[in-house]
């Protein structure tokens, strides 16, 4: 006979919760997931830190800087983005028809220092994407203070997101870049 499923126990993320989800079960009622140090795990797995630079020739440097923090599962997994865009309360959760997952993104400078960020200071990375998320850190820094909207800026960056995922695809590299000033 199949176990009952362990009722949802309201709580602050953060204060540990029984059962994030009314349909997964959770194990015995004695059992605690600690929501911050979950997220950080799920994140050193299937998270993603990046910086994308395209021209834009529009704009004052001719490129546009885009950070990202983004996560993705497939469609019967939906609890873990929908947790995770609850807990940081930010970006927006999307289906990605190109693979057939969720995907929770969020690319709002603002949001990623002040919501996102200090997270991952309190409860850091253990894998070496750790290095990705201090890069968008100094990234994300650089352009509060404007620098992405200045050449000599724009290229400090440049040479900080081509740091990030090494084994990462890039349409134009930081040449590409210095090239245009």
């Amino acid at each position: 006979m199949g176990e009952a499923p362990v009722p949802v126990i309201p709580a602050r993320y953060g204060a540990g919760v029984a059962n994030p989800s009314p349909r997964q079960h959770a194990g015995s009622q004695n059992s605690r997931l600690d929501i911050p140090s979950y997220v950080s795990g799920y994140f050193d797995g299937e998270g993603c830190f990046s910086v994308s630079i395209s021209p834009r020739p529009r704009l004052k440097v001719g490129w546009e800087v885009r950070p990202s923090v983004s996560i993705s599962q497939n469609e019967d997994r939906r609890q873990v983005v929908d947790l995770i865009h609850s807990y940081f309360a930010c970006g927006s959760v999307r289906r990605d028809l190109s693979d057939r997952t969720i995907k929770w993104e969020c690319r709002s400078v603002p949001q990623i220092v002040d919501l996102i960020l200090p997270h991952f200071e309190r409860w850091p990375l253990i894998s070496a994407k750790r290095a990705d998320v201090e890069l968008l850190q100094r990234i994300c820094l650089l352009m509060v203070e404007g620098a992405h909207l200045e050449p000599e800026g724009l290229q400090v960056i440049a040479r900080l997101a081509e740091a990030m995922n090494p084994s990462g695809i890039r349409r134009y590299s930081v040449r590409d870049i210095e090239r245009t000033f």
